[in-house]
């Protein structure tokens, strides 16, 4: 269920072509990132993206257990992604759906091309994504932010994955769907994609488009995409400059005792 809640129009685009959240068709949901927030983890990001509170943690690369698990030339990748009871309308059972099973295999198939995962041979990362608030669109937000915490525990990356979803809604292609968007509309598209390549890591598709609309879809998405690979990378660097400038602050301090 949305975290916001909106009454169900007969129309979810209205008269002047305004969705339901007041977006243009074009539009992404506001999107925001902070890189480094659990300590505990090698590398950690949170994200909100609309609704939808997402905090993914990464583990690794460590020993393989059980041994025999273990890839003699590469990384074995675990993806977990979870949903919070309190992260839906209604309380979600703390027991694993069937559900969650999937979008674990899907986020993990998703990031693995992105890994250089032959630099870490009879070793093992973990990926644990945390939905807090859940707004439509959960597998494509825990992507982006589990991207970002592979980056932050210093995992040889070919590029970061940047996701969306694009849908149809009332006849009309529209990018990053909102809960209801998902629900009420004629189709879904997540893709992800490494922008850097051009190179699509993930291409799921539910409903129903004409070739024309489904080409559309994937232009439309793409363009949404550019928008948040920028934001991840403003994360990063965000996260990092601010290390760099805690860490000069020290040497000065340091010096100064010296004195």
């Amino acid at each position: 269920m949305a975290l916001f809640k909106y009454p169900v129009p007969e129309k979810l685009i209205d008269e002047n072509g305004l969705r339901i959240d007041k977006r243009k068709y074009n539009e992404l949901r506001p999107i925001s990132f902070e890189v480094g927030v659990l300590p505990q983890c090698d590398g950690s990001a949170y994200i909100e993206m609309g609704g939808n509170k997402i905090i993914a943690g990464v583990f690794g690369p460590r020993k393989v257990q059980p041994r025999h698990l273990a890839h003699p030339n590469k990384c074995v990748i675990r993806a977990l992604y979870r949903m919070a009871t309190f992260s839906v309308e209604e309380r979600k059972s703390p027991a694993p759906s069937r559900r969650e099973v999937e979008l674990s295999m899907v986020i993990r198939n998703s990031l693995e091309p992105a890994i250089f995962v032959e630099y870490y041979p009879k070793t093992l990362i973990d990926i644990v994504v945390q939905v807090l608030a859940a707004d439509g669109g959960t597998r494509c937000a825990s992507i982006n932010a589990a991207s970002l915490a592979l980056a932050d525990a210093g995992i040889a990356l070919k590029d970061l994955v940047s996701a969306v979803a694009v849908g149809k809604v009332d006849g009309k292609i529209v990018l990053d769907l909102n809960d209801i968007e998902d629900k009420e509309g004629e189709a879904d598209l997540p893709i992800a994609v490494m922008p850097q390549f051009n190179q699509f890591t993930l291409l799921q598709f539910d409903g129903n488009m004409t070739k024309e609309e489904f080409l559309n879809a994937i232009n439309l998405g793409l363009e949404g995409i550019q928008i948040i690979y920028q934001k991840q990378q403003d994360a990063i660097r965000a996260k990092f400059a601010y290390e760099y400038s805690n860490s000069g602050e020290l040497t000065e301090k340091n010096e100064r005792e010296d004195e």
